[in-house]
């Protein structure tokens, strides 16, 4: 994956699997508020155009967000370099976060249900510095442990020498 922001760069994209775990989870979402829509339908028969047309909204948007999951998550991604990890992310407004790998102090693997279904896993970075976490959603299983150890071990390297 190529980003403007970093010409030379080549990110690892996080795997597409992580697209369907946030539809499914959006779907948990979207389901009680279209409900609330067609039960406030059902009371209030006499606006039932206004209510008709919260509906056709609520459904709208939540088919936009199904067409703008698959681009962010294309947008997702991680280049390893030698002294430290960049991430980046985000479609019309890119961002890129460059982590030195000597302020990592935590890096930490999760995996709730969804994202275990699909032998997914989310690391999490905690760095010296408070706006500077970072976090690499939806990589393999063995990917983020790959990551959790070489980050680890990484940041272990770089703090010996301070």
């Amino acid at each position: 994956m190529f980003t403007p922001l970093a010409p030379g760069l080549t990110f690892k994209p996080v795997d597409p699997a992580f697209a369907r775990v946030k539809l499914i989870s959006s779907f948990f979402l979207g389901v009680p508020a279209l409900v609330a829509a067609v039960v406030v339908t059902i009371l209030t028969w006499e606006s039932f155009r206004w209510a008709a047309l919260g509906i056709v909204v609520v459904v709208g948007l939540w088919l936009w967000y199904v067409v703008l999951v698959w681009r962010r998550v294309r947008a997702m991604g991680y280049a390893e370099l030698e002294e430290e990890l960049v991430l980046c992310r985000g479609i019309m407004f890119r961002a890129l976060e460059v982590i030195p790998y000597g302020r990592m102090q935590q890096v930490t693997v999760s995996s709730g249900p969804l994202l275990k279904r699909y032998g997914l896993a989310s690391v999490t970075l905690v760095t010296a510095a408070a706006g500077t976490n970072g976090v690499i959603p939806g990589v393999p299983q063995a990917e983020a442990e790959r990551l959790r150890t070489k980050l680890t071990a990484l940041g272990t390297a770089e703090m010996e020498g301070l």
